[in-house]
Parts: C-alpha cells; structure tokens; sequence
C-alpha cells in the first residue's frame, strides 16, 4: 500500500532557523548512522523514516560511510526514498557528509577536492537523487589546504550537487577560517554538526561563540551520548544495546563505568521530577541553547523517536535543575 504522510506532521513539531540563514530544520533530526545499513532490516529502516516524517521531522542525516558496510545507509535511504518520498521531495532536507575512510588509496578520505567530489557523486546515485540539501567536510583534513577544501564545498553548490554547505567537528579558530574562506567564495557555511551531550561539552568552550559570532547554525549529534544517557544503562549494558554490539570497535562499553551509572541514575532522579525520562531530559537540555537548531538523534525502534520528539513538551529548564545538572557532571 502506498505510504501516505500524516495529513498533521506539521501541526507540533517546532522549526529552529539555521544560523543567519533561510533554511528552518526541525527541533529534532533523525541521523542514519547506525540501525539503517545492509545488516538491518530494511522494514525496520523505513518503519523508522515514515513515523519521523509523519511527526514532522524533515530533516534526514546520512554521510557517504554510513552502514555497515559503509555506503549501505545511503542504499537503504534510497530505495526507501524511490518508493516513499519521492513525491515530499521538496518537504526534505537531505544531508550528506565525506571526510572518513570510503574507499582505498590515497583519494578515498580526508578533505581533498578530489575526494568529495567523487563522493558527493557516488553519494547521489546511491540514494538516487539529484542533489542534497546540505553536504558537510565531515572533518578538518591536517594535510589538505583549507582553501582547497572549501574550495570543493563552494563548487559542489555551485554545479548543483547540494544547495548548502557545512563542516563537521572543527574548532572554533578552523570554523573561523573556513567560514570566512566560504564567505569570500559567495558560499556561506551553513550549519556546523559537532559532538554534543551532557558528557561531552567541549562545544561550550569557544563553539558556541564563534558559531553565534559567524551566523553559523548549530545541529549537535550524539545527544544521548550513543544511548548511555537513556535508562538502557540504569543498571547494565544490554545486550541488544549500541554499545555492547560496539564495544569492541569504539569502545563504548568502556564508558559505562560504575561512576558513570551513579551520575546517570542521579541524572535521572531529575528527570523524573520533571515529568520526562532521562533521553527526553538529555534532548531538551542540548535544545536549551538558543542558537541549537536542532538536535541529531539515532534510533534502532519507532518508539525511540517518538519518545525523543516528545522531549519538546518540555524544553525549560530553572536555574536550580541546571545547577544541579551541572553539580552531576562535574
């Protein structure tokens, strides 16, 4: 049966703008990093993309090595594009990134022209579209001149490949300079995508500013700090969890120390108080910053992004939770 968006989608979902732009994200956005690669099930992939669509979240996140196997994410989101989205086409922001290991040699990662633009190109046809809304540097190259970079991003709009630009996990003084090489090629940098949770807030240190200083929107992924800040970890790692299928590769597992459950179940007791469960408290908590257009979840079930898009009954925070948060953390 053909897919039929809800007729409401539009009815609660907030929309933040991106930095001093005119493109509107929604306060939740739904990466496709993990859950939706060639070992999945691809009913469950497009179980997930129709109930986010249909809550109004517009705005899907895949980058070129997403899977596994990498490039296998773009694939399912394509084929589930083809045969559901296609006509909603211009109700999506799609975005893509390049920057991590794709393929072997010397052209195959990092931040040359060469590589994202063999990239960006493979990326369109394995998702079947003619161009993305948003295509990030996914992160600086040391090697690679900025302006050769840039320089790429600045091309790829302008032959038609995505309509804006970003960049991925580059600090404040990289952001400056790859801002204001953007801005002098007439291609502005739309949105910057850092890591960004209760447990990581380097973002706080300079980012944020410089962000805010630029006219640079701001999508933070990981909010839930890959499911640690959730109830999953109350207690134990579970076993269908992301972190014990991972441990291994990034070593997640490791996190979870005793330490680190004590903060979570403290963190939770606020959460509580506040009506919301500790994902929902964790999403609102990174949303509390003004220049925040959106957060970037993950999901592995519908029932992940529903909770997380009911987050938003309940953005605020009082001065004595904040502080108690922070008292938790440190």
């Amino acid at each position: 049966m053909p897919y039929q968006p809800s007729p409401t989608r539009y009815n609660s979902m907030s929309y933040r703008r991106s930095g001093r732009s005119g493109l509107l994200l929604p306060t939740i956005s739904l990466g496709l990093w993990y859950n939706f690669g060639g070992i999945d099930p691809l009913e469950n992939a497009r179980a997930m993309l129709r109930r986010a669509f249909d809550l109004g979240i517009t705005h899907f996140d895949l980058a070129n090595n997403y899977g596994p196997p990498p490039g296998s994410a773009e694939e399912t989101f394509g084929r589930i594009f083809s045969q559901d989205f296609k006509p909603y086409r211009d109700e999506l922001v799609i975005s893509n990134k390049a920057g991590y290991t794709m393929w072997p040699g010397p052209y195959g990662e990092w931040g040359s022209r060469k590589y994202l633009v063999a990239s960006i190109d493979q990326s369109l046809k394995r998702m079947g579209l003619d161009y993305v809304d948003i295509f990030y540097s996914h992160r600086p190259d040391p090697h690679t001149p900025l302006e050769e970079t840039m320089g790429a991003l600045d091309f790829i709009v302008r032959s038609g490949r995505a309509l804006y630009v970003g960049i991925s996990t580059y600090s404040p003084e990289q952001t400056r300079q790859a801002a204001a090489i953007l801005r002098q090629l007439g291609t502005p940098c739309l949105i910057h995508q850092p890591r960004y949770n209760l447990f990581d807030r380097w973002i706080e240190h300079g980012l944020l500013d410089t962000l805010a200083e630029e006219g640079i929107g701001c999508i933070a992924f990981s909010p839930l700090d890959q499911g640690i800040l959730t109830d999953k970890y109350l207690r134990a790692i579970p076993e269908d969890s992301r972190a014990a299928k991972l441990a291994n590769q990034f070593h997640w597992g490791d996190k979870v120390t005793p330490e680190r459950v004590a903060q979570v179940q403290q963190l939770n007791a606020i959460a509580e108080a506040r009506g919301q469960s500790l994902a929902q408290m964790a999403i609102a908590w990174v949303l509390r910053h003004p220049g925040m257009s959106s957060a970037l979840i993950g999901a592995s079930k519908v029932g992940q992004i529903e909770e997380a898009v009911a987050a938003l009954d309940n953005l605020a925070f009082s001065e004595v939770e904040l502080a108690q948060i922070d008292a938790i953390i440190a």
